[in-house]
């Protein structure tokens, strides 16, 4: 899946599922604020994010404990990182300021797919080895 000119990276079926879903909702939220979707849909779409977001980096910090994951707390650093940035994404829609949105969503996916490209891949190598 490409967004934003980036393509999600592969790494095993589960999480590239999960990941595209992620990296559809944020590129879902910047589109429905540039065709000017009404508020409260632009409200639905951050706040399915923002809970999808919670429940994907649950599941894979769970997986990371049962495997005991060395990169374990920086990892979840990342984790907190994003949705400190989707929150903050929320309360600017939520104080009228939907304007911001988009870019803070671009740099937020930006942050993914970095996050993906290392964090992720790694994580996925040290399951192979």
């Amino acid at each position: 899946m490409s967004l934003f000119g980036h393509a999600v990276p592969t790494l095993n079926p589960t999480m590239d599922g999960e990941h595209r879903i992620q990296a559809g909702l944020i590129n879902a939220l910047c589109n429905a604020i540039e065709t000017g979707k009404p508020v409260d849909e632009v409200g639905q779409i951050l706040q399915q994010l923002i809970d999808y977001s919670e429940v994907h980096f649950m599941s894979e910090e769970l997986l990371m404990r049962l495997d005991s994951y060395d990169e374990f707390e920086g990892h979840v650093d990342d984790h907190v990182r994003m949705l400190e940035s989707l929150t903050e994404m929320a309360q600017d829609h939520r104080g009228g300021h939907s304007d911001l949105v988009p870019g803070k969503a671009r740099s937020t996916l930006a942050f993914l797919l970095k996050h993906i490209e290392t964090r992720d891949a790694r994580y996925v190598q040290s399951l192979r080895a």
